[in-house]
């Protein structure tokens, strides 16, 4: 879809009210595909940038990004063939934002990640796995909350990326790690929520390493005119399924290599 006629800017405009008013009210809406198309990739994100430039209206401060539909197994439960990306807003990360503070969640499921925090900016000529390695400060063990404004996560690919691809909340580990220390892709992850096991992984099963993602978002971001820069944090994609997110059950990952645990997480989705 081409931004040039009032009335295509009025069709993105009206997708974007419907996700917005789902994000207040806490009601899923119906999909936007109906107004936007199914695969309609420039669409999908100019109604995704009228979200953002809303949200950060009202005093949201971006922090990061996120990458989404990375890992073939979710990309499976999802029924789509390609990763996308979502804006971090400072609200999102717990439990550093007090619960009243935080976006509304309607159908929350949770996945567990790496992330990488960037010592430097992302805007050269020449990014892949190698050159964004030095960019990294470093690695955490990360879960996201992910969630969808749209009923029943029945999400085509332009659904997903228009609602700032079906981000939540997220909370990252404690522990540091340096890439010196490991290398992503041969992390195992395992999740569990309460005492049972419901998600395994590998950092193979993100676009085959998550140094590759990290290198997919920096191209894109670059190509945008919006590049990732010093000091973000950069969420990398599911390392396996992701499950429903249940009150009051503690959800615990685990980044290990070989037996060793090199960095794990944990949260408890509490409702007042």
């Amino acid at each position: 879809m081409k931004l040039q006629s009032t009335q295509q800017v009025s069709t993105l405009q009206s997708a974007a009210e419907r996700l917005r008013t789902a994000a207040t009210s806490g009601t899923a809406v119906a999909p936007v595909r109906d107004l936007i198309g199914r695969d309609d990739i420039e669409a999908a994100y100019a109604v995704q940038s009228i979200g953002v430039a809303h949200r950060r209206a009202l005093g949201a401060r971006i922090i990061g990004r996120k990458i989404g539909l990375t890992s073939p197994a979710v990309q499976q439960q999802l029924g789509v063939d390609r990763p996308d990306f979502g804006v971090l807003f400072h609200d999102m990360q717990v439990p550093q934002t007090p619960p009243a503070e935080r976006p509304l969640l309607l159908q929350p499921k949770v996945e567990a990640e790496l992330a990488f925090v960037l010592a430097a900016d992302l805007d050269h000529d020449r990014l892949d796995a190698d050159t964004v390695r030095g960019a990294v400060a470093y690695a955490v063990a990360a879960l996201e909350i992910v969630d969808s404004r749209i009923a029943g996560w029945d999400i085509s690919f332009a659904d997903t990326v228009a609602d700032n691809a079906s981000s939540g909340w997220f909370t990252l580990g404690e522990r540091h790690l340096m890439l010196s220390e490991f290398e992503p892709r041969e992390i195992t992850m395992r999740m569990s929520i309460g005492q049972d096991l419901v998600s395994e992984g590998t950092g193979a099963a993100c676009l085959g390493d998550p140094l590759n993602a990290l290198a997919w978002l920096a191209r894109t971001a670059r190509e945008l005119g919006n590049p990732l820069r010093e000091g973000d944090i950069v969420l990398s994609g599911a390392l396996g399924p992701m499950a429903p997110l249940i009150p009051g059950e503690q959800v615990r990952a685990e980044l290990s290599l070989g037996t060793a645990i090199l960095s794990s997480v944990e949260f408890t989705w509490e409702i007042a």
